[in-house]
């Protein structure tokens, strides 16, 4: 695969777009990780396993993304703890800051403007973005880096597994209908006279 930072297009005035700069446009600073984590995985720098992310080559990537994904993993770490981690840090937002000054995000609610989405729609019809910039880890082949980016990583070790087999294990038992006596019950009679 070529460097995925290279320059895809041209946005308004003629300013050269890169591929995380068309992912932001995309899907927002989550598909910029994404991305950048799936780009690494693909050039053999990051390992992804079991939703673990770990370097694996002492690259360091001339994009500054790149970089802070790589910072961000020393050692073995969560793909949600990567996330968490570089969730609004500077390399990100110096990307926004840019497409904001392009015109093609909107500051205040960090949304492309309608030329952002003209210059979405152009690049994607030009054809010269990967798959997953557009649609996420949806775009991949099953597999472990698939699995790591779109799976549910949300239950924790421990005390929160059992809680949800003994969750299962109540619903179980509460899908049973009662084969007996319904309840309810009859008021008698009132005496007379």
């Amino acid at each position: 695969m070529a460097q995925v930072h290279r320059r895809a297009g041209t946005g308004n005035g003629g300013e050269a777009l890169d591929v995380y700069e068309y992912a932001y446009l995309a899907g927002g600073e989550q598909r910029v990780l994404e991305s950048a984590i799936i780009a690494l995985v693909e050039r053999g720098t990051l390992s992804l396993r079991a939703g673990r992310l770990r370097t694996v080559d002492a690259e360091q990537p001339p994009h500054p993304v790149e970089r802070a994904v790589i910072a961000a993993c020393p050692r073995s770490k969560r793909v949600e703890e990567v996330f968490e981690d570089l969730r609004h840090r500077e390399e990100i937002d110096a990307l926004v800051h840019r497409l904001v000054h392009l015109g093609l995000v909107r500051d205040w609610r960090r949304r492309p403007t309608r030329a952002g989405r003209r210059q979405l729609a152009a690049a994607v019809s030009q054809g010269t973005l990967p798959a997953y910039v557009l649609e996420g880890a949806a775009a991949l082949a099953p597999g472990p880096v698939r699995a790591g980016l779109s799976g549910p990583h949300t239950l924790p070790d421990g005390l929160g597994r059992t809680l949800r087999r003994m969750g299962k294990a109540l619903e179980d038992d509460s899908d049973t209908t009662s084969g007996g006596y319904g309840g309810g019950g009859d008021g008698g009679g009132g005496g007379g006279d």
